[in-house]
């Protein structure tokens, strides 16, 4: 099986906006369900509403693979599995290396998914002299140390970063001066790197953040509607409703 080193994804040179490159794993998940099922074809709204976009934007994507479905008929689900699979690069074998093994670097080392994505876990690292040898997902820990050598024998060209944040630009340095090309950073820090290295950064404080923010804007909207007393629009629609009957132009229960 060929390996990441020697075999790099064609997006680039196919012409593929980094937009439509960043929704095709999206549509690769709802096929593979699909797939699971064994639905054998399915409609461009079908598959749009399941990947979450709309249904116009999912054609154009697909138009830069050359796969334009059947009229009538949709698109073949295992073709398109294929199709996208081959190129985001995923017939191939992808090893990676995870750099901190804490508790989100055991948590990553240990997820299932990686292997069925066509990334497979070569090594764990670790700075930390009392990890190495210790087993973490059946893979065991090996010393920082040794880090250019790990990817040199593994053909390693992903990193993964779970290190604390002062630590982060050191790894990244040393990952890419071995070779690695594509960084995926869990650091809470941005990494500088030179042209030619991919990062991308994974922050869930970052995404909890803005669920925040939205979250507060709502409960201000709801205290707006509502009014300081309770005699907001909303309130007063509330207030209106409960007093008419179900014709809207008779209360509800008659005086006596």
């Amino acid at each position: 099986m060929a390996t990441g080193r020697t075999h790099r994804p064609a997006t680039r040179s196919r012409g593929i906006p980094e937009a439509t490159v960043a929704r095709l794993p999206l549509y690769l998940r709802a096929l593979t369900a699909l797939s699971e099922r064994s639905v054998p074809t399915v409609s461009s709204e079908e598959l749009a509403a399941a990947a979450g976009v709309n249904s116009a934007k999912l054609r154009k994507d697909f138009s830069y693979l050359g796969s334009y479905g059947t009229r009538g008929v949709g698109y073949d689900v295992e073709y398109l599995v294929y199709q996208i699979s081959r190129e985001l690069g995923l017939t191939q074998d992808w090893p990676v290396v995870i750099v901190g093994i804490g508790n989100l670097g055991a948590a990553l080392a240990n997820y299932g998914g990686f292997a069925s994505r066509g990334f497979r876990v070569a090594a764990l690292i670790d700075a930390d002299p009392a990890m190495a040898g210790k087993p973490v997902a059946g893979i065991p820990v090996q010393h920082t140390d040794d880090l250019e050598k790990i990817i040199e024998d593994n053909g390693v060209s992903i990193g993964v970063i779970a290190t604390p944040a002062g630590a982060a630009q050191q790894v990244c340095d040393r990952l890419v001066a071995a070779g690695v090309t594509s960084i995926l950073n869990f650091a809470p820090t941005v990494l500088s790197v030179p042209e030619g290295v991919d990062v991308r950064k994974v922050d869930l404080s970052i995404e909890l953040q803005i669920l925040a923010f939205h979250e507060q804007r709502k409960a201000g909207e709801e205290a707006e509607a509502a009014g300081p007393d309770g005699s907001g629009p909303v309130a007063a629609a509330r207030k209106e409703s409960a007093e008419q009957g179900p014709d809207g132009d008779v209360p509800a229960v008659m005086p006596a």
